[in-house]
């Protein structure tokens, strides 16, 4: 096992990284830019080092500086969380190259699975259903409107190297195509400096299902369940529950089988999650394999009992998976809401500031994730989430009521935030149901 292990990463993930290296043992340094000094995961490392201003680019994506950092206090592996560098194939290729485990999979699939395009081509010659779309990249305006023709409308433009519903865009008719790839281009090149993009047959209202995915250096793979992610905005995820209320038995294994032999098509290591598109016909496709650990990997470990952060830092030691897919049982159901720093009355613009005070709600089934305290001032310049509030039940019934009762007891003051829209979002008859889709908020907002 790992003597001492450097978190790159910031908020609740670094948080929650600190606390499962503390119960296995494992001494901790915590990574911080200038904004982040008095914050909560610097306070709990064993030790803390400082890489620089409050720009991102100048701090958690400043690969020389962690790496120097990771040297200088002799940790000898860097677990990157979610965002910043955790699917940069060029940082998990330095890491190899200066001897510090990157717990996660190795460059060359991080860079294989990063490509959309490639990613696609690859589950294609493995036999996964992948959405109806271009064979590669687009190379340009024309060819892409002729085959835009082929495809059908209505259509969706995508960065092969994006994430996050960065670098998006619908298409509905041949008139609005050359403008959404414009803007797409644009889009992706300033958020992850590579401008190419590929095209997709667009479903319309499906359901976003993933399935969590633990996979060692011994040839072994299995699947935890499934998540539905289908509660969007923007393609940003708001709300994650597991199992997904509409997912038969059959239906589970067929998906599962297809998502362990994803990964084996690409001879993934460590955890990872395959991410499908749902129709209303039940017909599942391939859309993106993400190569790190989810924000929404709590609701995974409230029905399986698995710590997933722990079984990546065994993995990246060279561990045999304790498990195998028949040791695996789903109890109960879970659900997930992010709580964000964003007044939804105003068009979720973010809202940060100075934490007054905050109240985590309790009790039985109760997982706050967070790294909030009184006092503490959140800074503008990364992401708006504050905290992720997550309930699990014996049914999905008691799950929901367990989560409006949590989300009434939480508090969090001087800041505007959406628990109050997170409790709307419960009343509504399509969560209720579990019939709802990835288009349910943008159906809401233009109701109203």
């Amino acid at each position: 096992m790992f003597h001492k292990i450097l978190i790159a990463n910031r908020g609740e993930i670094a948080v929650r990284i600190i606390r499962a290296c503390k119960e296995m043992g494992t001494r901790t340094v915590a990574v911080y830019s200038e904004a982040d000094r008095e914050a909560l995961h610097v306070l709990m490392a064993d030790e803390a080092v400082c890489i620089g201003p409050y720009k991102s680019r100048d701090s958690y994506l400043n690969m020389q500086n962690i790496i120097s950092a990771t040297v200088l206090t002799g940790a000898t592996a860097i677990h990157p969380g979610f965002g910043f560098l955790s699917e940069n194939s060029s940082f998990a290729r330095m890491c190899e190259d200066c001897n510090i485990t990157f717990i996660g999979p190795n460059a060359d699939t991080i860079e294989l699975l990063g490509s959309k395009s490639k990613a696609r081509e690859t589950m294609q010659k493995a036999g996964i259903p992948v959405v109806p779309g271009s064979e590669g990249e687009i190379d340009n305006i024309k060819d892409a409107a002729k085959l835009a023709e082929q495809i059908g409308y209505p259509l969706m433009i995508k960065a092969c190297a994006g994430g996050g519903g960065k670098g998006m865009r619908a298409v509905y008719s041949a008139c609005n195509l050359e403008k959404a790839i414009t803007s797409a281009k644009n889009e992706a090149k300033a958020a992850f400096g590579d401008d190419k993009l590929y095209m997709e047959k667009l479903i319309i209202n499906p359901k976003h299902v993933e399935f969590q995915i633990l996979a060692d250096k011994h040839g072994n793979v299995i699947h935890l369940g499934e998540r539905d992610c289908s509660v969007q905005r923007r393609n940003q995820k708001l709300m994650e529950e597991s199992p997904c209320a509409v997912m038969s038995k059959e239906l589970r294994i067929r998906m599962g089988t297809a998502a362990v032999k994803a990964a084996k098509a690409t001879g993934y290591v460590n955890a990872g999650t395959i991410e499908f598109l749902l129709d209303s016909q039940n017909n599942f496709y391939f859309m993106e394999m993400n190569t790190r650990i989810q924000v929404e990997h709590p609701v995974t470990e409230m029905v399986t009992g698995i710590d997933i952060i722990k079984e990546q830092i065994k993995i990246a030691c060279g561990e045999k998976l304790a498990y195998r897919q028949r040791d695996i049982e789903f109890r109960g159901h879970a659900i997930e809401c992010r709580i964000n720093a964003e007044d939804p009355k105003r068009g979720f613009i973010p809202c940060p500031g100075l934490v007054e005070n905050v109240l985590f709600p309790g009790g039985l089934g109760i997982r706050v994730d967070s790294a909030l305290y009184p006092g503490y001032m959140v800074p503008p310049c990364y992401d708006s989430m504050l905290a992720k509030l997550i309930v699990h039940g014996k049914s999905r019934e008691e799950a929901i009521s367990r989560m409006k009762r949590a989300l009434a007891e939480f508090v969090i003051d001087g800041l505007e935030t959406n628990i109050d829209f997170q409790y709307e979002l419960l009343e509504r008859a399509e969560i209720l149901s579990g019939q709802y889709h990835t288009g349910i908020i943008e159906g809401m907002m233009n109701y109203e």
